[in-house]
């Protein structure tokens, strides 16, 4: 029996929603751990997945060839509706959270990093795009 949520100011059923919520979710922890092992897969050192600063949060976060790395991960039904799926206030959010990351490491600003951004689709394959929104 599925159960309506009186407050709500549609029809639709609560657990329903859930459920989508919950899929979404781990679907989306699904592209993350496919993106985390593409990276590994290509030498780089994990330094934080899923880091949280006072802005936002960045999905991946990694050391490969001296250079830390901030990958955005996008899934989507194609890889076009990932890109597109990306805003200017987004990127603008990873900026202001890599550089409050970056506070907390040796060379602070003046460390080399890279902007990445990486695209799943619905079958679960890859595609990054290395320093696909630059610096800031």
């Amino acid at each position: 029996m599925q159960h309506f949520d009186p407050n709500s100011k549609t029809t639709q059923p609560v657990k329903t929603r859930r459920t989508r919520g919950r899929r979404a979710y781990l679907s989306g922890v699904a592209a993350e751990t496919s993106v985390t092992r593409r990276y590994v897969d290509r030498d780089a050192q994990i330094l934080e997945n899923r880091w949280r600063g006072s802005g936002g949060e960045i999905d991946l976060i990694c050391l490969q060839d001296d250079v830390i790395v901030f990958v955005e991960v996008k899934k989507a039904q194609s890889f076009e509706r990932a890109l597109n799926s990306l805003s200017a206030a987004q990127i603008q959010r990873i900026h202001q959270t890599a550089s409050e990351y970056l506070a907390h490491t040796p060379k602070g600003q003046l460390s080399d990093v890279r902007f990445d951004l990486a695209l799943v689709d619905e079958t679960g394959q890859v595609r990054v795009m290395e320093n696909a929104f630059g610096h800031f």
